[in-house]
Parts: structure tokens; C-alpha cells; sequence
């Protein structure tokens, strides 16, 4: 969940023993299995990435009003996805189609145009059904989000992998901030 805006691949945990002084830091994968002349990426500690974290969610916290308003600007645009490609549309479409296929072959003219429109048809169906799946993963996404943002009453205090886990989609380590990305689509920018 943690990448490289350099060069985009994952940051890996890893355990340090620098000088007998014992550490976990997050680095590069790239920078750590092909150097620093491959991706120059900076190392962080996991204290400052979990610090990081606590403090974009206790943001999103503090700007509840702001955050709720986005957040349902966000089911919006995915309702308003979802009318554009419908696949109840392309399923009407199709059975008129299947009909006037029928028609042509009874009356032995050419269908062959028909039956690569009903393909072509079907194709679209596929993918309108596969984006709906995936617009009702980001509704349900989004509610979470609100919901969490509804039950907090107070900021997160410390560190909570499974709270981490369930808000947060993805975290990108800048040299001088922390990008973190919820699982509702809003992004907070955190100085580091």
C-alpha cells in the first residue's frame, strides 16, 4: 500500500541493524534490490509512516464537513456513471436486435450486420456490468468512509493497522511529504 513516485514500484518493510542500533524502515524495492543509481527514493522510518498516516486520517477527521460534502460529491459521480452505460439499456438494445436477427434469417435476408451489432452489444454489456461491480465497490467504499467519519468522536490517537487497512487505498513517500489516498478517493497530502 506504501509506492515510489519515482518509479512507482512498492516500498518494502524492512528490519535495520545499522551499527548495532535496531530500526524499521520502509525503503524502495526498486533502490533496495538495484541501488540508488536505479531509484533514489528516500527511506523512512515506519514510526514517521505511521505518524503520517494517524495524521491524514485525524484530517480527514477535523474537516468532516468538507470531507462529507466530497464524499457525497463522490456517490454522485458514481450514480451518474452508472445512467450513462446502463446495462439494462444494452439489454432492451439487444433483444430488439435478437428479434430483428430472427426476422432477417425467417425472410432469408443478410443479418450478418445484426449479428456483429448483438456482438458487439454483448461486449458492452460485459463491460457495463464489470463497471457497475466496480462503482458499487467504490459506493461501498465511500459509506465505510462516511460511516467512519459518522462514529469517530475523537481523533485517532495511535497506530491502528486494521483501521489503517480498511480507510487507507494507498500511501505515496514524497521527499518531503506523504501522500495518502483513501479507499473513498480523496487524497490528503501530509508534510513530513
Amino acid at each position: 500500500m506504501v509506492y515510489c513516485p519515482k518509479c512507482g514500484d512498492i516500498y518494502r518493510r524492512i528490519a535495520w541493524n545499522n551499527r548495532g542500533k535496531h530500526s524499521i524502515v520502509w525503503r524502495c524495492c526498486t533502490r533496495v534490490e538495484h541501488g540508488p543509481e536505479k531509484c533514489d527514493a528516500p527511506t523512512i522510518q515506519e514510526s514517521e509512516l505511521q505518524a503520517a498516516v494517524i495524521k491524514a486520517i485525524n484530517t480527514a477527521l477535523g474537516n468532516r464537513d468538507s470531507m462529507m460534502a466530497a464524499l457525497q460529491e463522490n456517490v454522485e459521480a458514481v450514480i451518474r456513471q452508472g445512467d450513462e452505460s446502463s446495462a439494462e439499456n444494452i439489454e432492451a438494445r439487444l433483444e430488439e436486435l435478437q428479434k430483428e436477427l430472427l426476422r432477417r434469417a425467417n425472410s432469408k435476408k443478410d443479418y450478418n450486420s445484426v449479428a456483429d451489432e448483438i456482438d458487439h452489444l454483448r461486449e458492452l454489456k460485459q463491460k457495463a456490468l464489470t463497471e457497475s461491480a466496480e462503482r458499487e465497490g467504490v459506493k461501498k467504499r465511500i459509506a465505510e468512509m462516511r460511516e467512519f467519519l459518522d462514529s469517530q468522536a475523537t481523533e485517532v490517537l495511535e497506530y491502528d493497522e486494521q483501521l489503517v487497512r480498511r480507510l487507507v487505498e494507498k500511501i505515496t513517500v514524497y521527499d518531503e511529504r506523504f501522500e495518502v489516498e483513501f479507499k473513498s478517493s480523496m487524497t490528503v497530502d501530509v508534510i513530513g
